[in-house]
């Protein structure tokens, strides 16, 4: 549904009103950020990359490791992923590192077969439709990086941008359409990017979800909800899932000469391609450790002895929480085998710190390292 016609011309009254006082905010309060400076495409699509579903505080020291590493779209490309999921270790979301690299493979590969009648002359596509063809970009990503590389005066709709205008508008539940006609009524053709990133600005550090900043926003005497005193009910609260809870285990099976064995994990699974130490769920009316000795034989089809719990380790994910349980464990038949992972390895105490681990696994490897000291 596009915007009512009494939002239309709210707009268009203060169009011009809600530009000057939001690009003069932002020229004064936009924060000192890295991708910020010495902007390419390729800079500003890895920056929107790992921002999405993750804290600019979280992301600052990651970009810039990054980028010192894969400084061009062809370094990236030349790694190998698992080099690529290392440098993304601790960040999460590792869907977006396995995404980011199979796309530049692509782009140096239409770069090489000149293709696209120099559509990638600039590296990255400057074109909204062909951006969001690329592993991992989707309408937000694509709108961004073509407003703020390209100036193409498209929308791009992240979180942000959705809670500002629905306060701004007094839109209770916002449909994609509306916030895109929003956007387009009031972005400027000659800054697009510009004003794309002071809304997503505006409300990551004015228009926040709790406690408003009211009082410091350019547009306050413009906010609907804020002159109903009604902020933040805008937008209406998602209702809550119930967060499911699952018991882990996971097996840290050491030979004689003190090699660990570890799996990698399939790329179509989640965490596709972090190793990690191999178990799994626990079923119900199964023992933590029968759990483990049964997830060993599906998955690597091996027997083990399971010895003394070594560390437990709670963690949430997006949409369920789990406790692991870990347990040095020791082989006792048949030789490991990859029946439901991608790749297994005999490694030492010192080769844990050059495989890529998602956080629980990275905990439980500092756990092994005090244990086998």
């Amino acid at each position: 549904m596009a915007l009512s016609q009494e939002l239309q011309q709210y707009m268009q009254f203060y169009q011009q009103v809600a530009l000057r006082r939001l690009l003069e905010w932002f020229a004064s309060h936009a924060r000192d950020l890295p991708w910020r400076y010495n902007r390419t495409p390729y800079r500003v699509w890895v920056s929107e990359v790992m921002l999405q579903q993750t804290q600019v505080e979280t992301v600052h020291d990651y970009y810039l490791r990054f980028m010192d590493r894969f400084p061009t779209i062809e370094s990236l490309a030349a790694a190998n992923l698992e080099e690529v999921l290392k440098m993304w270790e601790g960040l999460g979301y590792y869907s977006r590192a396995r995404s980011l690299h199979r796309a530049a493979q692509e782009i140096v590969q239409a770069i090489r077969e000149n293709r696209s009648a120099g559509l990638y002359e600039q590296k990255l596509p400057a074109d909204v439709n062909a951006l969001r063809e690329l592993p991992g970009i989707g309408a937000y990503t694509a709108g961004a990086i073509a407003s703020i590389a390209f100036n193409i005066p498209t929308p791009a709709i992240d979180g942000n941008v959705r809670r500002v205008l629905s306060r701004v508008l007094a839109l209770k539940s916002p449909t994609q359409k509306e916030l895109e006609a929003a956007v387009t009524l009031w972005l400027p053709r000659e800054a697009p990017g510009t004003f794309n990133e002071a809304l997503m600005e505006l409300g990551a550090v004015v228009c926040r979800p709790k406690s408003p900043r009211c009082r410091l926003c350019p547009w306050m005497t413009l906010c609907r909800a804020q002159e109903a005193g009604q902020q933040e009910a805008y937008p209406a609260p998602k209702p809550k899932k119930t967060i499911p809870h699952y018991d882990v285990a996971a097996a840290i099976t050491l030979q004689p000469d003190g090699q660990i064995l570890v799996a990698q994990r399939r790329q179509e699974d989640m965490l596709g391609g972090m190793w990690e130490f191999p178990g799994g769920k626990r079923k119900d009316g199964e023992t933590i450790q029968a759990a483990l000795q049964r997830e060993l034989m599906e998955e690597m089809g091996i027997e083990i002895a399971v010895g003394e719990h070594l560390i437990t380790v709670r963690h949430a994910y997006t949409h369920f929480r789990i406790t692991l349980y870990a347990f040095i464990c020791a082989l006792v038949r048949g030789e490991p085998r990859c029946i439901e992972c991608a790749d297994f390895r005999w490694i030492t105490v010192a080769d844990l710190d050059d495989l890529p681990m998602a956080v629980t696994d990275r905990k439980i490897a500092q756990a092994v390292k005090r244990y086998m000291q």
